[in-house]
């Protein structure tokens, strides 16, 4: 019996979990051995597990995908990564195989693409949803220069994107220090540095602006 390729899916509504689940139960090639709600739960999953593939959604609680996808990449190289999420845009897109992703795919894309893109990241080749892949390729033949634009979002920090997020979902800076593994004090100067660069002055602003990011499902 040939070995089944073990997976960790990372996916914040349980519904769809419970559907990506079952389809690859029924596909039968793929066993899923954890199953996180989060972006701190799917490091740790795949730590503990070490998977030979992590689908995983961009917009989640705590830590986004994003943020998971460098962590991942740092400690479990050889976890094949595929970005499973709602999110279209060039930036995201862009970001996420900056981070290490190795294949991009959307919620709406049919099952048969979702097998294939798994497939194709197994086989280590880079996958991109076609639904995408020809937007994304327009804007590099229109002009890179407008892909490197900086901006107010390029400037802030992988960590300082992570402290935004949980203040877009009403944690308070005791309760971000605990879930980053870090001090209040430092959380302060994130705070600080991320109201700066923004040009943001109170707690209302930066929800705002994380929900428009879209670290922030509402």
């Amino acid at each position: 019996m040939a070995k089944k390729v073990r997976v960790v899916l990372a996916e914040d509504h349980a519904i769809l979990r419970a559907g990506l689940k079952s389809l690859l139960t029924v596909k039968g090639d793929y066993e899923v051995v954890g199953e996180a709600q989060d972006g701190l739960e799917a490091i740790r999953l795949v730590e503990s597990t070490q998977p030979e593939l992590l689908v995983l959604d961009l917009s989640m609680p705590r830590m986004n995908g994003i943020g998971a996808i460098k962590e991942i990449k740092k400690g479990s190289p050889k976890t094949k990564i595929l970005v499973l999420t709602v999110q279209r845009t060039e930036e995201y897109i862009l970001e996420a195989f900056r981070n290490g992703a190795d294949g991009y795919c959307l919620k709406d894309d049919s099952h048969n693409e979702l097998m294939m893109a798994m497939e194709s990241v197994l086989a280590n080749k880079r996958y991109l949803s076609p639904a995408i892949s020809e937007k994304v390729l327009q804007g590099y033949i229109e002009g890179r220069q407008t892909l490197k634009t900086v901006t107010s979002w390029d400037s802030l920090t992988q960590r300082e994107k992570e402290v935004l997020k949980l203040i877009g979902e009403g944690y308070k800076n005791k309760a971000i220090a605990d879930y980053l593994c870090i001090s209040p004090k430092t959380v302060e100067k994130h705070r600080a540095n991320i109201m700066a660069k923004l040009d943001l002055h109170n707690a209302s602003g930066l929800t705002a602006y994380a929900i428009e990011k879209g670290l922030v499902d509402r």
